[in-house]
């Protein structure tokens, strides 16, 4: 039951729980109780609203910045990991396998802000070993979610 109310609110958090139980077969209040039961064991973490900022009049920089550590004796990368998404302009941060370590995205007002912020709270910390910043140039689809219209094209009719 939970795997399901999962794949369906992941998709779309403003389903209701009528909804869900009639979609799902069981009763409203069965739903209620089982997202608060997620809710509180931290399995659902937050319910973020996907924006497509290029509709919007507001710029917006994503960044995508790969970093190499040094892991800390007994904490492994975690406690990195903790300080780096302690800042505001964080937006995610993974561990990684391959050539680097964490993948720390951020967003920024300007490529320039971006900058400041690897510059100066990113890269000084004692354990970077190095950072790789890549600029999100456009977003096609995100969170599973396109972002985009699809265009449907029309072939033009060629008769001999």
């Amino acid at each position: 039951m939970k795997e399901k109310i999962l794949k369906a609110i992941d998709k779309n958090s403003k389903i209701s729980a009528a909804d869900l139980a009639i979609m799902l077969g069981t009763t409203e209040e069965e739903i209620v109780r089982t997202i608060k039961e997620m809710e509180d064991e931290t399995v659902i973490c937050g319910y973020p609203t996907l924006i497509n900022w290029d509709k919007v009049n507001c710029e917006r920089v994503t960044a995508l910045i790969e970093v190499k550590v040094t892991p800390q004796r007994g904490l492994g990368f975690d406690k990195i990991a903790e300080r780096i998404y302690q800042f505001d302009e964080v937006q995610s941060v993974y561990l990684m396998s391959g050539g680097f370590d964490l993948t720390v995205i951020i967003e920024g007002s300007t490529m320039r802000e971006v900058a400041k912020f690897v510059s100066e709270k990113l890269a000084p910390m004692e354990a970077i070993l190095s950072t790789a910043t890549h600029f999100v140039l456009k977003k096609y689809k995100e969170h599973g979610l396109p972002l985009v219209q699809t265009r449907h094209e029309e072939r033009m009719l060629i008769t001999p």
